[in-house]
């Protein structure tokens, strides 16, 4: 049996007193597409710096195909790639001469790094841009080319670490499009952390951090059926005062996810207006709907991605840390 493509066993990693990451042991198998969500703050991008090598875990050990991310990191800079939020492109270079300069950092030269260089900007389709100066670029065109550095030397495993922040929808598309096309012609193990939940739900597994710890991990759509076939949703002003009263007059288990109720009972329909009969007046608004992979998220994440992304922007720091 193949070595996993990422194997952590019991991180844990501390800024000072702050941990960051707690007792995380994850695995990831070759050719896969590994989706990391949770809330700023979670832990998602300490991890990326230690697989990326850019610093080692407090405790445990990270290993990128067999090679330790902290005693052989040279070795593990070899098998890897990233793609990070902020393009690592030079804006005075043109798109061509980022690349051959990106190629030569890890060892391409001559016709091999002609000929890399040549068929990326073709089948990312910026090659009629590789004269132009990366800093006459769109955000979408900027990426693919991102993109294209990344992939240049042929990396086992590519860290996206939300590569479509501040891309519109088209230019979205356009670069997974891009992405899933190159995975099945090279095989490359993906590790992507994001924030969005189309793009979660491309994964062939997910894991959600929270404060620190892995809480959730498994494919999407059994992630989503761990809730149930159908869940009822409500809005209430005062959600625990309103979880403690279904409990006690139903005996049904419930679970507080922000500021909503969360019921399961074994039929949603029934249960729910049988609860508008004895506590309409503590509720704001009810829904009864299939889990969703935001739903999963709530539940073991207790925020929504969309609010955790807006107190991000709001202290205007785009960090997952």
């Amino acid at each position: 049996m193949p070595a996993p493509a990422v194997d952590i066993q019991k991180v844990h990693h501390s800024y000072g007193a702050h941990p960051a990451l707690r007792d995380v042991t994850l695995q990831v198998d070759p050719g896969a597409l590994y989706g990391l969500l949770g809330p700023n703050g979670s832990g998602k991008t300490t991890l990326f710096r230690i697989l990326s090598t850019l610093m080692p875990p407090s405790e445990g050990r990270a290993h990128v195909f067999g090679l330790d991310t902290a005693r052989e990191s040279g070795a593990v800079r070899q098998r890897i790639g990233t793609v990070f939020q902020e393009a690592a492109l030079d804006e005075a270079l043109t798109v061509r001469e980022n690349l051959r300069f990106q190629g030569a950092l890890y060892g391409l030269h001559g016709a091999e790094r002609r000929e890399r260089t040549e068929d990326l900007l073709r089948r990312l389709d910026v090659a009629d841009r590789a004269a132009d100066p990366v800093a006459d670029l769109s955000g979408g065109l900027r990426r693919r080319v991102d993109l294209a550095r990344g992939l240049l030397h042929r990396p086992d495993l590519l860290l996206l670490d939300e590569p479509t922040s501040g891309l519109d929808p088209a230019a979205r598309r356009t670069f997974w499009a891009a992405v899933q096309q190159l995975r099945a012609d090279e095989g490359t193990t993906l590790l992507l952390a994001t924030h969005l939940m189309d793009e979660a739900e491309r994964c062939d597994r997910v894991g959600i951090l929270s404060d620190g710890a892995l809480v959730a991990d498994g494919r999407p759509n059994t992630l989503k059926a761990d809730l149930g076939d159908e869940t009822i949703w409500l809005e209430a002003d005062a959600p625990t005062a309103l979880r403690d009263r279904i409990e006690a007059q139903f005996g049904v288990p419930t679970r507080i996810v922000g500021a909503t109720v969360q019921v399961a009972p074994p039929d949603p329909p029934a249960f729910l207006s049988s609860l508008y009969e004895a506590l309409s007046d503590h509720i704001r608004s009810a829904t009864i709907r299939t889990p969703t992979l935001e739903d999963v998220f709530m539940v073991h994440a207790g925020v929504s991605p969309t609010e955790s992304r807006e107190r991000v922007l709001a202290r205007g720091d785009d960090s997952n840390d």
